[in-house]
């Protein structure tokens, strides 16, 4: 696989800012196949840092209603590998610079 395959998006929420900017973690969602050295090797190569660690959960889908004028439309959010990794003492991502 390729970095490109195992990276899927980077996460950006609350939390996740938070978690970068004290405890120095990223979030991102990656490809359900891959495995922990998979997705070191690809943030070090994808963004050139040094990774101290990656931890890895699967959030699972969801069913999801909403409500219309026609009706109930229900519907499902897919399930999707997360992986928090800490990266070396005074190194960063600028997840905002390709904006």
């Amino acid at each position: 696989m390729k970095a490109t395959d195992i990276l899927i998006k980077p996460m950006v929420t609350e939390k996740s800012n938070q978690q970068s900017e004290k405890l120095n973690r990223y979030t991102f969602q990656v490809n359900r196949k891959a495995n922990k050295l998979q997705i070191k090797k690809a943030v070090e190569e994808f963004y050139g840092v040094t990774v101290t660690d990656v931890n890895t959960s699967i959030v699972p889908g969801k069913r999801r209603n909403r409500y219309t004028y026609s009706g109930v439309i229900s519907g499902k959010k897919s399930a999707y590998k997360k992986a928090v990794v800490t990266l070396a003492e005074g190194e960063s991502i600028d997840l905002y610079a390709n904006v």
